[in-house]
């Protein structure tokens, strides 16, 4: 085999390794409360069996050593001559950790175990020893004094014939054939502003036709590359099933997790995004919501907590729920923190719900010492930042005794943006579409007092504005009329003065470069038609800095 060949097996090993351990250790969670499912112990077994074989084949001899230990254990829970408890299944899941980094260390050259993970090896094996050989997965048929090897089970069988119809795509390669579609857009729009220069004569309309024919067949080739990056949240949302397990048990509480819309797809970049902002939501829902079991008990509970993920699709976004049946959000004790790092003069005055959103001001934390979980003042500000950054939002519901719900809302791709195109001074801007509420002409009095920023009326509601001429610094006279965008943000809503409005515009996102990473408001770059680029504009972001330079947006 050549080296090409045996690098492209390795990466093959790799993922469908780590598949095969995330299956395991979702398995391994569920037998801890099922531990009689004989056909669960089965399937952990066919995974480690399989992963040891793998590793055989590969030459990585302290992998498939260290597997067929997990093999042996496994083998003597399926032949109950142990039983599964918590400490079992700690060890089998500690295994699972260890395998995680023993393949790559392998792939990469390793031939020796780390010291920890051989110590382990050693508690599998003295947790099994009187565990024989694994027994085959396949049908056995004895043929003239020889043993054949059959295929697996049926069952297993079909999958397999269904994995032979898939193909494994870099991610990359689906981001480079993303950017090109968006390249033919830029074309296509200048081939068409070039056709509309060549008069109206007869032959132009069937040059015209065949644009659009053209033009149709380019926007079913961009959708199906959107489609390919599609994947189910299920896999990010089980990933959490071992978090609710570990931390749990480690601070003394009983919590299920529950999973609603797994089979809801989202783009790969948003789930991979993503993965670090629910982590902490569900560790905050362990920490701050779920009560000890004894406390739940007293206030008529079940003992046991639940954490639900939920996704579900509204328009072109996807929408998860983080949400636990807890205690709900301390109120008094947020406000008391308030006062005391003064985030607010007076808490009183603020509404339950301007309450629950001081959890998201940085440095915000109501923890009283500094745990595994908790009290590093590193908290939902950082989950905030994170979900604007790919042009979401997060919310919050919470009720006393009750629990609480964090809700994020996500565009289902960062490749691609609905948005709103504005123009400014000459230069265009995009404003996701999904913050824009409606367009009002701005009133001739305020107009007149050009300022900055201001306040106007609308439909008898105050609404604070913001310039975005003054935001960005454009020179030049006002035109004759003006326009205010009415956006929507987490303290409700704002205007936003702009010069033109050319209304929605699909824009293929391109990334700024490094240099542009901390220009605040800004979240990345399109280009038009006509070969301009055109910056998208982060409406929170630029709200909380033109807060900074402008008192009237902060209230």
């Amino acid at each position: 085999m050549d080296a090409e060949a045996r690098t492209a097996l390795l990466q093959t090993f790799v993922v469908e390794t780590d598949e095969r351990l995330m299956a395991m250790e979702e398995a391994l969670v569920e037998l801890e409360t099922r531990p009689d499912d004989v056909e669960l112990i089965q399937r952990i077994f066919r995974d480690a069996h399989t992963l040891k074989g793998n590793a055989a084949c590969l030459g990585f001899g302290r992998v498939s050593e260290f597997a067929h230990a997990v093999e042996d254990l496994l083998h003597r829970l399926r032949n109950r001559t142990l039983a599964v408890d918590g400490g079992l299944i700690t060890v089998l899941l500690q295994s699972v950790d260890a395998l995680r980094q023993m393949v790559p260390d392998a792939v990469a050259g390793a031939e020796d175990l780390q010291p920890s993970h051989a110590a382990l090896q050693h508690r599998l094996v003295s947790a099994a020893p009187h565990a024989g050989e694994a027994e085959s997965l396949g049908v056995v048929e004895r043929e003239e004094g020889r043993q054949r090897v059959f295929g697996r089970r049926q069952g297993e069988a079909r999958e397999w014939a269904e994995r032979s119809r898939t193909l494994r795509v870099e991610l990359g390669k689906l981001d480079h054939m993303l950017n090109l579609t968006g390249e033919i857009a830029i074309a296509q729009g200048r081939l068409k502003q070039l056709l509309r220069t060549t008069g109206g004569r007869r032959a132009d309309d069937a040059i015209f036709e065949a644009h659009r024919e053209a033009d149709r067949l380019f926007l079913g080739l961009q959708e199906l590359i959107l489609n390919v990056r599609m994947i189910p949240v299920g896999p990010l949302f089980r990933q959490y099933i071992r978090t609710v397990r570990d931390v749990s048990r480690a601070h003394g509480k009983l919590v299920r997790l529950v999973i609603e819309g797994e089979d809801v797809e989202v783009d790969t970049t948003i789930v991979e995004a993503l993965k670090d902002s629910l982590a902490h939501m569900v560790r905050n829902a362990l920490d701050h919501g779920i009560e000890l079991p004894e406390t739940r008990r007293r206030a008529g509970k079940d003992p046991m907590g639940t954490v639900t993920l939920r996704a579900c699709h509204e328009g072109g976004h996807i929408v998860i729920d983080v949400e636990d049946d807890g205690a709900g959000l301390d109120r008094r004790r947020i406000r008391d923190t308030a006062r005391s790092k003064g985030l607010v003069a007076d808490p009183r005055t603020l509404s339950d719900d301007q309450v629950a959103r001081l959890i998201f001001e940085p440095g915000f934390s109501t923890a009283e010492a500094v745990t595994d979980l908790s009290g590093r003042g590193m908290g939902m500000d950082v989950v905030r930042r994170h979900v604007e950054g790919l042009h979401g939002s997060v919310s919050i519901d919470s009720r006393s005794g009750v629990g609480t719900t964090l809700t994020l809302r996500l565009p289902l791709t960062l490749a691609i943006i609905e948005g709103f195109a504005v123009g400014i001074a000459g230069d265009i801007y995009i404003l996701p579409i999904g913050s824009v509420l409606e367009c009002v002409e701005m009133p001739r009095d305020e107009r007149r007092r050009a300022d900055a920023q201001g306040m106007i009326t609308l439909r008898g509601h105050p609404l604070p504005y913001l310039r975005l001429r003054d935001l960005f610094s454009k020179q030049g006279t006002l035109p004759d009329r003006e326009h205010v965008v009415v956006v929507t943000h987490q303290r409700g809503q704002a205007g936003l003065v702009v010069d033109t409005l050319f209304g929605e515009h699909q824009a293929v996102i391109k990334p700024l470069g490094k240099l542009f990473h901390d220009v605040p408001g800004i979240s990345g770059s399109t280009i038009l038609g006509d070969g301009r680029v055109a910056l998208i504009l982060d409406v929170s972001s630029v709200l909380r800095h033109g807060a900074s330079q402008t008192p009237v947006l902060a209230a």
